[in-house]
């Protein structure tokens, strides 16, 4: 009988929506739980026993419990990973995987965050241009990252790409203008072949419906 691994998950998420693609592209079967951030259900006493940092998306592995989306993605690539061209087994390889998952969760999510937390939870009804500078900034890295490559760490798909899509996802759901960047366009357009693409696209829409709802026309 195979362990049961349960996913507590958001949809409306950038970092779930992660942790759920990489589940997907190693085609490990999860079953999904709703925590419903916006009714604060992660505050809820069953599930700060399971995670007492109540964030999502945490993972249930038959006991094992573990958060954070890009130490999920990790977990489930190194454990039932097919094969190891979604995270590499080869150093070299690994670490620019590494170093790209970092760069998601040091940097491009994180100004992701910063634009559209205010404006979810804080009643911040439009986008300060620093803000909007800081992101493209960011976004200019990204269109570096592919220029050498297909994908954002090598010439296949990994978990860096799972996460990196999940978070640009969102904000391109916002109505963001990535015109200047034709490499990250057209790795987007690669992004639709990653399993569970529609899934992503699902969740992407409710965040982006979500953030525009609030802000000032």
């Amino acid at each position: 009988m195979s362990p049961k691994i349960v996913l507590y998950h958001f949809p409306i998420s950038g970092p779930c929506r992660g942790a759920l693609l990489a589940a997907r592209a190693i085609d490990v079967p999860v079953e999904i739980k709703i925590v419903d951030l916006f009714k604060k259900e992660q505050l809820k006493e069953d599930f700060l026993k399971i995670n007492p940092q109540h964030c999502v998306p945490t993972l249930d592995d038959d006991g094992f419990v573990i958060w954070e989306s890009r130490a999920i993605a990790c977990y489930l690539a190194d454990k039932y990973g097919k094969d190891d061209e979604l995270y590499p087994k080869d150093l070299k390889r690994r670490a620019i995987v590494n170093q790209r998952l970092h760069f998601d969760s040091s940097s491009l999510y994180v100004k992701i965050r910063a634009i559209c937390f205010p404006i979810l939870f804080q009643g911040v009804t439009e986008i300060k241009e620093p803000l909007k500078n800081d992101l493209n900034v960011t976004l200019g890295f990204l269109e570096e990252f592919l220029k050498s490559s297909k994908w954002v760490a090598g010439d296949n798909p990994t978990i860096a790409d799972t996460s990196i899509y999940a978070s640009l996802s969102s904000i391109l759901a916002v109505g963001w203008d990535i015109s200047l960047f034709p490499n990250i366009q057209r790795w987007i357009k690669l992004c639709s072949t990653l399993p569970g693409y529609a899934e992503n696209e699902q969740g992407a829409k409710e965040f982006g419906e979500a953030v525009k709802k609030n802000l000032k026309s």
